[in-house]
């Protein structure tokens, strides 16, 4: 697995429980929603994600989008 499709994975599954912990305790997880839909669309025009950062560091292969 290269950073790209793990950094995917990882927005998926963080937007997925927050939609799920929204529903069963708090609205206020919509927050985390918005913020991993806003690092997503960031990322797409300055290729900047912090996550694809700390992963290159732990030597895992960059894909075309994070290089």
């Amino acid at each position: 697995m290269n950073v790209d499709r793990f950094v995917f994975a990882f927005a998926g599954t963080v937007i997925l429980v927050s939609l799920a912990l929204s529903q069963l305790h708090s609205v206020n997880w919509l927050w985390l929603t918005a913020f991993v839909g806003f690092n997503l669309l960031q990322s797409a025009f300055t290729s900047f994600c912090p996550l694809a950062i700390i992963l290159k560091k732990f030597g895992l292969q960059s894909g075309c989008a994070f290089k």
